[in-house]
């Protein structure tokens, strides 16, 4: 069983205020954590190849192809606002 001193560190370290029943509730989830990991440790992964993600399939790129964009003119047409060759905003910084 986790010891009251650890979870106290963990609340610490996350930076947390909880009153002392919540450490008791604390303290049993750790233990029953730590108990799952330390069981997890008893499996025999030798012969199991790493897992690069959840989904088995693999990433698929599309071709990267060169293409324009509307010219530059017809963009700033739909500004509200603009100042020579760029969109106006409001200052948004004080």
């Amino acid at each position: 069983m986790t010891d009251l001193k650890t979870v106290e560190k963990v609340v610490a370290l996350a930076m947390i205020d909880i009153n002392d029943e919540d450490k008791l509730k604390m303290q049993h989830q750790l233990s029953k954590i730590i108990d799952y990991v330390d069981k997890l440790k008893e499996l025999n992964v030798e012969d199991i190849e790493p897992m690069r993600s959840l989904d088995c399939q693999r990433n698929v790129f599309r071709e990267d192809k060169d293409f324009s964009f509307l010219e530059r003119e017809v963009i700033l047409e739909n500004a509200p606002s603009r100042e020579g060759a760029f969109f106006k905003i409001p200052k948004v910084i004080g």
